[in-house]
């Protein structure tokens, strides 16, 4: 099993991976109901908010040296369009100083992103460079 030999990624190139997930905003506030709409309701049912499940699809942006390596609209998951957004992207790239931008936007508003990373990273033969993300610890991570 061990001829003939793979190699997965030419041993002379680095590697980028950006692979997270993520659950945007809700797509609308959560409301207050009057106590007209609670009463109308069964006891069981009855609690002060109504919050919509969807969530907002992410924007999500990848550039290396001002050039676009990936770029799209992640929708949520789920019946209900209310888990997380998903992303897993490979980029073969050359070794080298690059500078590396990635964007996120998961929020209601229409321009600008509200997480950004742009950091100048050094790649070598063979590197394989992960970008994650977590909201909880300011946004993008590189491992």
């Amino acid at each position: 099993a061990t001829s003939p030999a793979y190699t997965y990624v030419d041993p002379g190139a680095a590697v980028i991976t950006l692979s997270f997930t993520h659950a945007g905003e809700r797509e609308s506030e959560c409301r207050r109901l009057t106590p007209e709409e609670l009463a109308a309701l069964a006891p069981n049912m009855r609690r002060p908010t109504d919050c919509p499940r969807g969530r907002v699809s992410l924007l999500v942006e990848l550039e290396l040296d001002g050039q676009a390596l990936y770029s799209a609209s992640l929708p949520p998951s789920g019946l209900a369009g209310d888990g997380v957004s998903a992303v897993y992207e490979r980029f073969v790239v050359a070794p080298g100083r690059h500078r590396l931008t990635a964007r996120l936007r998961d929020s209601r508003r229409q321009e600008g992103f509200d997480y950004l990373l742009e950091k100048d990273v050094e790649l070598v033969p063979g590197q394989h460079l992960v970008i994650d993300f977590r909201a909880g610890t300011g946004g993008f991570k590189l491992l």
